[in-house]
């Protein structure tokens, strides 16, 4: 009989272990389905999914060692070697994937960049669209995407392009026969033709046979950088040509056949009256980052709504009289139908974006 209660109990241990175990897996499995099938996009919700992921497979480890039908001093071997192993993997994680989580975590945590910014790291140029918890994403203005570890973007300067506006600049040599005060009105004007803001000239260098003009001005739409660097040097070709100023090197003129008196500057055309179209349209150049920016605001604009949603519920509770409480449920009718509409949009903006990965 003893030797029959002992094998029960040990069985029924054994069974419970197992029922652990296969709770953990039914637990995780269940975890990722709620995951995948949140209403937020992959560029949006990725790095959650990725980190509750992380942690509830670390804490199910340690619940099923805690489960396993051992006695209390190999359990706490097994809980310290764990511990030894966790400890070992953050202090080698520099070069390795925790690093890379690590990293994420200390850049979601700075918060110095948001999707839709551009970016500047090392040689890579772009404005973001996609943060997940190992890797960052940005879109060129070539409209390739380019990926690049978080453990990059945490040990390299990134310079990231101020939404509120950026300084756009662009230089020039010309010679010393003009004045400075001429070159500096004119390459002002050509900023402002340009849609630049609070434009300035500063002189560069002195060279032996140039100076080295550099104009500037505010851009508040940043949006249109790529566009607005291209038409400031347009605008700077027609401004100096239009007032009689040679962009040429002295060596080219000193090496020129023509007559000496003969100017180099193109026929003057025909201005159009309507703008000229931008050379690199956002929409096409950096798609992914778009729908990515206007995703981060949805979602914000969501929990906006819900926080609203909340308050006005409150409301109705609180309601001294039939007539406040009839208002409040009004306002919360109306929440609940602005919220289906934007569940719509996002839902709209989730099947774009993933169409847009399938092709």
């Amino acid at each position: 009989m003893t030797e029959l209660m002992g094998f029960l109990a040990d069985f029924s241990t054994l069974l419970r272990s197992l029922g652990v175990l296969a709770g953990a897996v039914i637990t995780m499995g269940i975890l990722h389905r709620v995951l995948q099938r949140g209403d937020g996009p992959p560029t949006g919700r990725r790095f959650r999914n990725q980190l509750i992921t992380f942690s509830a497979s670390v804490a199910m480890v340690l619940l099923v060692i805690l489960a396993l039908p051992l006695s209390d001093e190999m359990r706490g071997q097994l809980l310290g070697l764990a511990g030894l192993v966790i400890s070992a993997t953050i202090a080698m994680s520099s070069t390795t994937f925790l690093g890379n989580a690590m990293a994420g975590i200390m850049l979601k945590t700075v918060r110095n960049f948001r999707s839709g910014d551009f970016v500047q790291v090392g040689d890579n140029f772009g404005r973001v669209s996609e943060r997940g918890l190992f890797h960052t994403e940005i879109q060129t203005p070539d409209r390739d995407l380019v990926t690049l570890p978080n453990m990059y973007l945490a040990t390299t300067p990134v310079r990231v392009i101020r939404t509120s506006g950026t300084i756009v600049s662009a230089t020039c040599s010309l010679g010393y026969d003009v004045h400075h005060t001429r070159i500096e009105e004119l390459l002002a004007a050509a900023a402002t033709e340009a849609g630049l803001t609070d434009p300035f000239v500063q002189i560069l260098e002195l060279g032996d046979f140039s100076v080295t003009y550099k104009v500037a001005g505010l851009l508040v739409e940043v949006k249109s950088l790529l566009a607005t660097r291209s038409r400031l040097r347009a605008a700077m070709l027609d401004s100096l040509h239009d007032g009689g100023v040679e962009i040429v090197s002295p060596s080219f003129r000193n090496v020129r056949t023509y007559d000496a008196d003969r100017p180099f500057i193109p026929a003057r055309a025909v201005r159009r009256q309507e703008p000229a179209q931008d050379a690199a349209p956002v929409d096409v150049v950096f798609d992914k980052a778009e729908v990515a920016e206007s995703q981060a605001a949805l979602r914000k604009r969501k929990d906006d709504l819900n926080q609203e949603l909340k308050d006005a519920g409150q409301a109705v509770k609180e309601a001294e009289s039939e007539q406040t409480a009839n208002r409040a449920r009004r306002r919360v009718e109306l929440l609940k139908a602005r919220l289906e509409r934007l569940d719509e949009t996002i839902a709209a903006s989730n099947e774009s974006l993933d169409s847009d990965d399938e092709n």
